[in-house]
């Protein structure tokens, strides 16, 4: 049985990818900041709810350790808690926007990451999915014809660059495991309104397929639902 831990699986498209998964086979363990919202999606999915806030390293510690006492290891990990920040013009962003933004999209990750890792080093096929965006894209956001190149989003926009970068390294320092990047693509959920043209089921489409990676599939790549998403 494959046993995977999702950040941020409490709504949107950490959600459909907890459903998706669970319909697999997967033992899904639903990791959400919020108890009530968290509880409430794992019963609805039948899974189990770990609380866990990505910008704290107390919260981290003690997931790890209740699925350290519960299921023993983890087989797949999926990074997808994260933060649009503060809505203001460029001009107006501060130091402490940034870091707030950088602190859950970046910093979390790695936080997530370096506390669960004992516990996927035990899997005999390790997977590691990390949520990026298409705005972190050089060639998406410098494309006239996405909807991408017109939106001037500075910190979620970097923050995301950051992300695809810290996946290509991780995934040449741990080549034992299966690391890749994802970008849902412009999909309804609650980070634009619900203005995206794709359902959760298509933004899920890559983090599932990269979730149920063999031993033999990519690493350090990043993609969406129809492929390589170029740097």
């Amino acid at each position: 049985m494959t046993i995977t831990f999702i950040t941020g699986a409490n709504k949107s498209l950490g959600y459909e990818t907890a459903r998706r998964l669970s319909a697999l086979g997967h033992t899904v363990l639903v990791g959400a900041r919020d108890r009530e919202r968290g509880l409430a999606a794992a019963d609805s999915l039948g899974a189990r709810f770990v609380q866990i806030d990505v910008t704290d390293d107390v919260s981290v510690a003690a997931a790890v350790a209740d699925v350290a006492a519960h299921e023993g290891h983890i087989d797949v990990l999926i990074n997808n808690a994260g933060i649009p920040g503060r809505h203001a013009p460029a001009a107006d962003l501060t130091a402490a926007d940034a870091a707030h933004v950088y602190d859950t999209n970046v910093v979390g990750v790695v936080r997530v990451t370096h506390g669960f890792l004992p516990l996927l080093k035990t899997s005999a096929a390790p997977v590691i999915v990390n949520v990026s965006s298409g705005l972190g894209s050089f060639g998406v956001t410098h494309d006239p014809g996405r909807i991408e190149s017109t939106l001037p989003l500075p910190l979620y926009t970097s923050s995301k660059a950051a992300l695809t970068m810290l996946t290509t390294q991780y995934a040449k320092a741990l080549p034992e495991i299966r690391i890749n990047a994802v970008d849902p693509g412009w999909t309804g959920t609650d980070f634009n309104n619900h203005s995206g043209p794709q359902t959760v089921e298509e933004g899920t489409d890559a983090i599932v397929a990269l979730a149920t990676v063999t031993p033999d599939g990519p690493t350090g790549t990043f993609q969406d639902r129809n492929g390589t998403v170029p740097w």
